[in-house]
C-alpha cells in the first residue's frame, strides 16, 4: 500500500477515488515514563521513551488507515494528514489520528 502526504504521485494515474479513510491510536504514558520524561525536561535532552510511544501510535494509526483503504479496494492513500494530541484528565494519554484519501492507481 502506497501512502503519501502529497495529492499526486509522479508517474502514477489515479483511476478511482474510494473516499476518506482514517486511523486512530490512543496510548497511555505510564508513571515510569512520566518520571523519566520529567527528569529529561529538567536536565534537557530528548525523551526516548515518549518518542518510542509516539512512533508506535503513529505506526498503529497509519496501519489502521491502510487496512481501511484496502477493505475499500484501494492500493494507495494520498493527502495524508497526521495530528498529535494529549487526552485524558491529566493529559497522560497520547493520541495520534491520521486521515487521507483512498485511491486506486495504475
Amino acid at each position: 500500500m502506497l501512502m503519501t502526504t502529497t495529492a499526486l504521485v509522479e508517474g502514477k494515474h489515479i483511476t478511482k477515488y474510494h473516499g476518506v479513510v482514517t486511523g486512530e491510536a490512543i496510548i497511555g504514558a505510564n508513571a515510569v515514563r512520566d518520571l523519566f520524561a520529567g527528569l529529561r525536561d529538567f536536565f534537557g535532552g530528548r525523551s526516548g521513551s515518549y518518542e518510542e510511544v509516539l512512533r508506535k501510535a503513529k505506526d498503529t494509526a497509519l496501519r489502521e488507515m491502510g487496512e481501511e483503504a484496502a477493505r475499500l479496494g484501494a492500493n494507495a492513500v494520498i493527502g495524508i494528514d497526521l495530528d498529535y494530541e494529549t487526552v485524558g484528565a491529566s493529559g497522560s494519554m497520547l493520541m495520534v489520528t491520521c486521515s487521507g484519501t483512498a485511491v486506486s492507481m495504475e
